[in-house]
């Protein structure tokens, strides 16, 4: 048996329980499996502290321990077997979108504080700009998502310590928004049009597509209105980091 092999049989013993062709039984072995799992534990519960206290710990261990075995870690760093979590949750728990979307709000924090750094734009220099032909660039740390639930209130409320916070859905469909701005990621719930703005804007960035989708979803004058808000807003906010030209 070679190195490669080793170390595979090795891992497979680590990941699933296997025998381990080339892995003596013994002691040794239960403490290698338990260092292994205590880690991976201890990277979801770090990466997914409001989740776990929403679940509660004997959920969150049970979620936790159902996506070390069917998701082994892919990358160099431990930081990143956080990703695919959310996919396991929707899998144990289909009929609870409140937990995805907290779960991805969570997530998404952490991606957006170490994401690349953008300089944003400030609102002074943009009385030049051309408006019938500017494209927008959104900061690379953004990350949006449909929501159906109350989760960025959720989010807030377990974060501020309470312990009798629930999950709710909402009246209509929104969105959810996060991004950092400076060294803190920050979460905004959005309602439906605010999120089809910034959707059409992540996509092609052009600010007379962004009009032409607001008068087009709410009239003319609120619409061409609510476009001036909006990118008032998002310069405040620190989202928009250039402005380019056709």
């Amino acid at each position: 048996m070679n190195l490669a092999d080793l170390q595979g049989d090795f891992h497979a013993m680590l990941a699933a329980s296997a025998p381990g062709i080339g892995v003596p039984a013994g002691p040794g072995r239960a403490v290698y499996q338990n260092n292994y799992r205590a880690q991976l534990v201890g990277c979801l519960e770090e990466s997914y502290p409001q989740l776990r206290a929403f679940i509660g710990e004997e959920a969150f261990l049970h979620a936790a321990a159902a996506h070390i075995k069917r998701r082994p870690p892919h990358a160099w760093t431990l930081d990143a077997y956080a990703d695919d979590f959310c996919d396991t949750l929707q899998a144990l728990f289909p009929e609870n979108p409140d937990l995805h979307e907290l779960a991805w709000i969570e997530h998404a924090l952490g991606q957006s504080f170490i994401g690349p750094d953008a300089a944003p734009v400030a609102a002074g220099a943009l009385s030049a700009v051309d408006w019938d032909h500017a494209h927008l660039k959104l900061t690379p740390t953004l990350h949006l998502r449909t929501a159906s639930t109350n989760a960025a209130d959720l989010w807030f409320a377990l974060r501020d310590g309470s312990s009798t916070a629930e999950g709710e859905m909402l009246p209509a469909p929104g969105g959810l928004l996060v991004w950092r701005r400076g060294f803190v990621s920050c979460l905004r719930a959005l309602d439906a049009i605010e999120f089809a703005a910034l959707t059409q804007l992540q996509r092609d960035g052009s600010f007379v597509g962004l009009c032409a989708l607001l008068v087009e979803r709410i009239g003319e004058e609120q619409g061409i209105a609510s476009a001036g808000a909006m990118l008032a807003d998002w310069l405040g906010s620190e989202l928009i980091t250039g402005v380019d030209h056709e």
